[in-house]
């Protein structure tokens, strides 16, 4: 069975400490730490990703890329790219499965996704430039 957005909605919106929102074609999952992650399906595919921080914010975008490339591994079912938003590129992360997937496998990139994104900014805000 394909999942699609109606099945997912309820199986999301049990689980403890998260806060589910309809959004045109995408849900959007905050969770207790008020992180956003976007979870869409498009075919035969779920993505669900976060925007970690804006490209502009970085200090030295080649140390971060190299950076990056080196540790992202070390994230189970994660990784990070960039994506433009209204013209402006930031980083995200981001979890993909197949939407033939089971309703648990779904919860767990979810919830695993939440928990690398508050490891990838700690590991890199070296890399960012202090905001006022």
């Amino acid at each position: 069975m394909t999942l699609q957005l109606s099945d997912l909605l309820p199986i999301l919106s049990e689980h403890e400490g998260w806060q589910i929102e309809t959004n045109e074609q995408t849900l959007v999952l905050r969770n207790e730490d008020n992180i956003e992650a976007y979870l869409a399906v498009a075919g035969e595919q779920i993505l669900v990703e976060v925007l970690l921080f804006p490209q502009d914010q970085v200090k030295d975008v080649n140390a971060l890329n190299d950076e990056i490339l080196r540790t992202h591994m070390m994230f189970p079912l994660s990784t990070i790219g960039l994506n433009t938003i209204d013209g402006h590129s930031y980083y995200i992360a981001f979890g993909s499965l197949s939407s033939q997937s089971n309703a648990q496998s779904v919860v767990i990139e979810v919830a695993t996704l939440f928990r690398n994104v508050e490891a990838f900014i700690e590991l890199y805000q070296e890399h960012l430039a202090e905001t006022v």
